[in-house]
Formats: C-alpha cells, structure tokens, sequence
C-alpha cells in the first residue's frame, strides 16, 4: 500500500470511528442526566428491560476476542480456531440453567451481593472482589492490546498511545453514565458488530455460490497444512489442551463478574430468563458467521497475508473487509476497511465499559461501602468512589497492556480470564446457592485456591514460561482450566469440612428468595 492510499485508509477509519464515538458520547451525556444513585449507577435503575438486557450481554460478550481473535485463530489454525467459538456459544448453558434467574432474584449489584447474603459479609465480599478484580485485570489487558493493535496497525496510531486513547474515551462512558450508558452503548455496538459480520458473510459465501462448506474447502487449498487444517492438533497440540479450553469458557462465562452484574439490570427474574434467550440467540448467529469469514479469510489472504495480519492474527478479519471491498488503495476496500476497524474499536470501548463498572462496582460497593464502611457510607460517596475506582483501574490496566505488548492472539488471551473465573468465582457463587452446608471458610477457600492455582499454572504454561518451546514449561497445558477448576471446587469442600457450621437459616432464606423471587429487588426505574 502506498504512503497516500494509507493514509486515506487511516483518515477514514478515524473519521468513520469518531461518528460512532460522537453517538454513544451522547448517549453517555443523556444516561448521565438520569445517573444520580447507586441503584442507578450500578444497575440503570433496574429498568432495562429483557430483550435490551440480552442484546447488552450479547455486546458484552462479542469482544474484539470474539470477533478478531476468533476470525484470527481460524485463519492460522483452522479446525482449532473453530472449535473456540462454539466453547464460547456453549457456556451460555451453563449461565441459562444456574444461575441467571437465582442470580436476579438473589443479588443487589454485584456477584460479592450473592455471597454476603448467606455468608460472614465482611470477608465473603473481599474474597469476591479480590476475584472480580483479578478476572476484569485479566480481560481489560486482552481487550487493550486489541485496541492498540488495531489502531497502531488501521488508523497509523502508536500501540502505547491507541491504548491510553482508549482508556480514556472508555472512562467517560462509566464515569459519567454508570450502567445505563454502558448498557445503551453495549447495544448500538452489538447491533454495529452483527451488521458488519452479516455484509462479511454474505461477500465471502458470494465467492463460492453460497455454500458454505465450499468455504472450507477453498481455505485448505491456501495453506501449507492442506487437509490437516480441518482437523485439530494445529493450534492445539495436545487432546487435553482442547477439553481444558473448552471447559474455560462452558464454566468461566458463569463466573464473568461484568456478565453476571448485567442480570441485576432488569426488572424481575422472567426478564433475566429472557435475557439468556436474547443472548443466546444473537451469540448462536454471530459465531456461526464469524466462522465463516474465519475460514474465508484464509481462502481470500491466503499464506501471503500471514505476515499482514500479525502474529496472533488479530488483524485478519479488518484485513479481509479491504480485500472484499475491493482490495488495498481501492476506495471500497478502504471504505470498507474504516467501517469494520470502526466497528472493532467501538467493540473494544464497549466491553472495557462493561468491565470497568463491574471492577468499579467490587472496589467500591463490596470493599468501601460494605468492608471500610460497614454498610454506613451513603450512595452519593460510593458512586464518587466508584468513580475514582474505574479511573484507577483502568490507569492499571493501560500499563500493563502496554508492557504486555501486541504479540497474543486476544482469543487466547480471554481463554485464561474464563479459566480464571471460573476456577475462582464460579465454583463459590453455585455452591452458595445451592449447598445448605457450604459456609464462609470454603468460600474463602474455595476463591483463594482457585484463584492462585489458575493464575499459578498460567505462569508455568508454555505460553507464559521462558523456554524454547513447550517441552521447557513446568506446566505442559497452554490453559489451565482442566486441573484449576477442580481445584477451586475441592477448596470450597475442604474449607467448609474444615470450617465451623453455620446457620441453615440463611441459606433456606436465599435458597427461597433465589428459586422464587420474594424478597427480590424491584425496579425502581
């Protein structure tokens, strides 16, 4: 691409980006107008209704992980790239049969909520929102290097200055609109992103007289592994690396502190039920499709756009919009190519959001006003402190992703943040709801094994630990889920055989109000 034709493409993805920020920084103006109490700022009011509730989780959960590190890790790995999309649709069964409804009718604001209400609030909430925090530090760093990758690669901007930008536009949403401006962006972006992933679908099925499974076909005749890129093992190297990573996302999305906060946001548990329905649906539709311009995107760039898209192949999906459109220096393929680069930014700004308030809410809800405060601060100063909690955060967050540097693959990357929550958050929270005997000791336990056996086998895995290649790793899995999960599940046994008994009056009074909603908060908005 020559000097002019690149930066006619950046000019235009900045200009297509900023119409989009401009309209969800509206949205934050007017969400800011109705943002003056916790409920409001933690919850939107409780007024969100269930299909708007659905779509918001859906923008949740289409990141720029699910979107360009999926169509990446297909494009390089085929088969395997494949099946990371469908353990991801799979893990809202889990959320569907569990803990949507309980979650609803069981909880205030956040996750630590449904654990004080039966549990020694002081110290069930801190180890909740230790958890809460580790898992959001996990994915805002994934979500931050997708930013900066992407804007230092499609719109000329530095890695460390894409990043801070980033954070920046992130924080006026939660700072300024709380819930319901990160609810209402969550959406536009969701309806942004399932519209660019459809037009992809439809160019790349066009090609091959739409059959998709001609797709398929076409991208093995474009790589050096021929037939091989329909099977596993290419990305993958080990059977149990594939059941560990598919077990990551069935269990980790139950145990995501930004999903299960979006279930306090509506008025009653039918709408949380609802919401599931809502997400499933859209997410069901979006990862088909996404699979499709994954193996297009090999057919279209084949081996010669390796280099192009990066080393963890974020950059596949942009990269495939332009050679659609019309190819590089074209004016379709670099309209084309600023429309879906600013789609993925707003994605990225979306789910930052999302994160940050449910990081915000841990530090300044559970830790301030129910630890420091017991229960005494009033909620002008714990939205100020939540306030001060996601500027904080986020500061964090953009160091480290600036440290972490471009070079993973972002899908991967969310892998271990589901491994994270669901060996730490996830086993806790079901238990709670469900165990008469379960007591503060094994949640403690159970969050703190959890929690540092996943964190700690990341660290030793053959992504993370120095070696020349995976034989050199302490740890031979590249996710930990498989060993951490049970882990964190036999934490919470032993904690609770170890641990005093409780009163069953507690539980029987959550286990009511979880399966039928009496005593439930309602919508005060």
């Amino acid at each position: 691409m020559s000097v002019l034709a690149a930066s006619t493409a950046h000019g235009l993805t900045l200009g297509v980006f900023a119409v989009i920020l401009a309209l969800t920084l509206l949205i934050t103006r007017w969400a800011a107008k109705r943002t003056r109490s916790a409920d409001q700022f933690w919850a939107a009011g409780r007024g969100i209704s269930g299909a708007q509730n659905g779509l918001a989780i859906a923008g949740d959960y289409m990141s720029a992980a699910a979107f360009l590190g999926t169509v990446g890790l297909i494009y390089l790995f085929g088969f395997d790239g494949f099946v990371t999309g469908v353990a991801a649709l799979a893990s809202f069964v889990t959320v569907l049969l569990l803990l949507a409804e309980r979650m609803r009718n069981a909880g205030r604001f956040t996750m630590a909520d449904v654990l004080a209400f039966r549990l020694n609030a002081r110290p069930a909430r801190t180890a909740a929102a230790i958890g809460t925090l580790c898992v959001v530090g996990f994915y805002l760093i994934a979500q931050m290097i997708a930013a900066g990758a992407l804007f230092e690669a499609l719109a000329g901007i530095t890695f460390p200055i894409a990043v801070v930008a980033t954070g920046v536009f992130m924080l006026a949403y939660v700072i300024f609109g709380g819930m319901l401006a990160t609810t209402w962006v969550q959406i536009i972006k969701a309806v942004l992103l399932m519209s660019g992933v459809i037009v992809l679908t439809v160019l790349v099925l066009n090609r091959v007289s739409w059959n998709p499974f001609a797709v398929m076909d076409q991208a093995t005749k474009h790589t050096k592994d021929g037939d091989s890129f329909l099977a596993p093992g290419l990305f993958f190297k080990k059977p149990l690396d594939t059941v560990s990573f598919g077990l990551a996302f069935l269990l980790g999305t139950a145990g995501l502190p930004h999903i299960l906060m979006r279930f306090f946001t509506v008025p009653d548990a039918k709408a949380a039920r609802t919401s599931v329905g809502w997400a499933v649906g859209i997410i069901g539709c979006f990862y088909l499709l996404v699979s499709i311009v994954g193996f297009g995107a090999r057919d279209i760039l084949g081996q010669a756009g390796e280099k192009t898209v990066g080393d963890g192949g974020n950059l596949a999906a942009p990269f495939v919009a332009q050679s659609l459109g019309g190819g590089a220096g074209t004016f379709g393929g670099d309209v084309f190519l600023a429309i879906i680069s600013a789609i993925a930014f707003a994605t990225i700004l979306a789910v930052v959001a999302g994160l940050v308030i449910a990081a915000s809410g841990a530090v300044a809800h559970d830790i301030w006003t129910n630890v420091v405060r017991r229960g005494e601060g009033d909620e002008r100063e714990e939205v100020r402190i939540g306030r001060i909690a996601a500027g904080t955060v986020a500061i964090v967050a953009m160091v480290l992703a600036i440290l972490a540097g471009k070079g993973f693959n972002i899908q991967f990357l969310v892998s271990l943040t589901f491994a994270v929550a669901a060996s730490a958050n996830f086993p806790s929270l079901l238990l709670a709801l469900t165990w008469p005997r379960f007591n503060t000791t094994g949640a403690l336990v159970g969050v703190g094994t959890g929690l540092i056996v996943a964190i700690g086998l990341i660290i030793l895995s053959p992504t993370v630990w120095p070696g020349p290649d995976s034989e050199g790793s302490p740890f031979p899995l590249t996710n930990p889920a498989i060993v951490s999960i049970p882990v964190g599940f036999i934490g919470c046994w032993v904690g609770t055989m170890l641990g005093a008994r409780e009163p069953r009056e507690r539980f029987t009074e959550l286990h009511a109000r979880a399966e039928t909603g009496l005593g439930a908060e309602r919508a005060t908005a």
